[in-house]
């Protein structure tokens, strides 16, 4: 990692659910759903919100599709495969009622979206979208929300691989990182509340949660004054859909980046690659991985907006925080750069990262960026050489004004 100096001291949180969480269940149900669909039909449209809550599963939206999916066998398998085959852990899958509502995509939407030649294809929605990387991590994501997924993740293995058999599907964990000039130095707080059998004791899920979770994972940063808060307001045995309701779409940080980057409001889950709110996040965080990898800066924000129906963004802003790390360039090289090097059209998109393919699920799990997705398109560290390549000839041709003195010229 290459430190920073931004005179910046602070405490930076970043939580994570697990994959039982009532909310990540929708979430899943609506990818699973997408994937289903995509498998028999690439062009498939396909917007689908999910709606859980005690024994009742509601799904809902528009799709238009050459496939024939079977949407509730799909929900009940997905349900199954995070770990709700017991009615006592939250959801009973064989009393279930499960409701649909499905309609055919807009005309007015699809007549916007729909192209004679592929690559004019417009966007299916207007909005903006918001890609993010910093050097905090292997993975270019920020460490708070890096440290919160990991220990998600591998609460999941715990219970899965019956290390600890009394786990539940449904649990959180939440990370506090110290940042000194701008840099993550410790961990001041980590939380982790989980679901389990009536029968274990408080005093023993602290200390198993301890050793077999949070040392193993945040060691490196803990100190003797880090504290934990381990199912901090004791029983937590009613969880799942029984304990709250779950929405598609309704853990867009969790999703992303921790809050360390910003959020252009749109759920990815459920919805195809034709909707930008997914593809177009998608390409946003693939550039700014780029550009960190690159080491062009040490963090980077990137922006992309588009109109409905209309191919080209209507706007792209590359933010670096005044990290630059490479003299005589700025934010404006930089962007002019990835015009060049990127393609920013909601159809050249899809084609450059494969998105018309069955990944979606995995996506719904731990995050959408970061080491959960390493092995997807997005995520691929491919750009380097051509943006170098691209400032270093910026640099040659063109006069460097910094952005203090542009008034005076």
């Amino acid at each position: 990692m290459n430190k920073i100096n931004l005179n910046e001291n602070y405490l930076f949180s970043s939580e994570s659910v697990t994959i039982g969480h009532p909310d990540k269940i929708c979430d899943q149900i609506s990818d699973a759903i997408l994937d289903a669909y995509i498998s028999q039909d690439k062009n498939s449209r396909v917007a689908c919100e999910c709606l859980i809550a005690k024994n009742l599963l509601v799904i809902a939206g528009e799709i238009t599709s050459n496939g024939n999916v079977d949407i509730k066998k799909i929900a009940i398998e997905t349900l199954k495969s995070i770990g709700y085959t017991n009615k006592e852990y939250g959801f009973d899958i064989d009393a279930c009622q499960i409701i649909t509502s499905i309609s055919k995509q807009s005309p007015d939407i699809s007549m916007g979206v729909n192209k004679k030649e592929n690559h004019e294809q417009g966007a299916g929605d207007q909005g903006l979208m918001f890609g993010y990387a910093c050097n905090e991590t292997e993975s270019f994501m920020p460490l708070p929300i890096d440290l919160a997924h990991k220990l998600t993740q591998k609460l999941t293995y715990l219970r899965e691989s019956k290390i600890l058999p009394w786990l539940r599907p449904d649990g959180k964990a939440q990370v506090t990182v110290k940042y000194l000039n701008g840099n993550p130095t410790e961990v001041t707080h980590v939380i982790v509340s989980t679901q389990h059998n009536p029968e274990i004791s408080q005093d023993f899920i602290k200390k198993e949660i301890k050793e077999k979770l949070i040392y193993p994972i945040c060691e490196k940063y803990l100190t003797k004054d880090t504290k934990f808060f381990i199912n901090p307001t004791g029983s937590f045995v009613i969880g799942g859909p029984e304990g709250d309701t779950g929405l598609t779409g309704r853990k867009i940080i969790v999703d992303t980046y921790g809050g360390a980057g910003r959020h252009g409001g749109g759920c990815f889950s459920g919805k195809d690659p034709s909707k930008v709110d997914r593809s177009a996040a998608y390409m946003a965080r693939h550039i700014a991985k780029n550009i960190i990898a690159a080491k062009i800066a040490a963090k980077c924000e990137v922006q992309i907006a588009y109109s409905i129906g209309i191919a080209e963004p209507v706007s792209i802003y590359i933010n670096t925080f005044g990290t630059n790390l490479i003299n005589n360039i700025d934010d404006n090289f930089i962007e002019s750069a990835v015009k060049e090097i990127f393609p920013l059209r909601p159809a050249d998109i899809i084609e450059y990262l494969n998105l018309k393919t069955p990944i979606y699920k995995q996506t719904a799990k731990f995050g959408h960026f970061g080491e959960s997705t390493k092995n997807l398109s997005w995520e691929q560290i491919n750009k380097i050489d051509d943006l170098r390549k691209m400032l270093n000839k910026q640099q040659t041709n063109k006069i460097y004004i910094p952005n203090r003195l542009k008034q005076v010229f």
